[in-house]
């Protein structure tokens, strides 16, 4: 099950941090297709947030297709965006060099950047 991390000094909506978090998941193939979600009132004990902000996230996922609210049940996962398993050589590569860029005095911010920039020449805007 997933667990969620609010970062209030993010600057990002608390919902939409909620929404990221599931399809991080989802890509890491930690929740797969019949897996529940945490019911609202566990987010809300686990996070302190306001319930309509889990709803509004979990109502999100749903209109993208990745979860369907089951009534009386919950909320389950319809499909995976699965394609970097957690377990994947890539994420051990990632968290070494991770290591390796904080060792060296780099903050994270720093390390998000240089990810970031990365990222932006090797996929393009526009590009899939």
């Amino acid at each position: 099950m997933v667990e969620f991390r609010i970062d209030r000094r993010s600057g990002v909506a608390t919902y939409v941090q909620i929404v990221r978090q599931v399809q991080q998941a989802l890509r890491l193939g930690l929740l797969e297709p019949g897996d529940k979600l945490p019911t609202a009132r566990e987010v809300v004990e686990a996070t302190a947030v306001n319930p309509n902000t889990v709803l509004k996230a979990y109502r999100e996922l749903e209109r993208d297709g990745l979860v369907e609210a089951r009534r009386g049940l919950g909320t389950f996962v319809r499909k995976s965006l699965g394609g970097a398993p957690a377990d994947s050589p890539y994420a051990a590569e990632l968290a070494d060099w991770t290591r390796r860029a904080r060792g060296a005095g780099l903050e994270k911010d720093d390390v998000a950047a240089l990810f970031a920039a990365a990222l932006e020449k090797e996929f393009p805007r526009g590009e899939p």
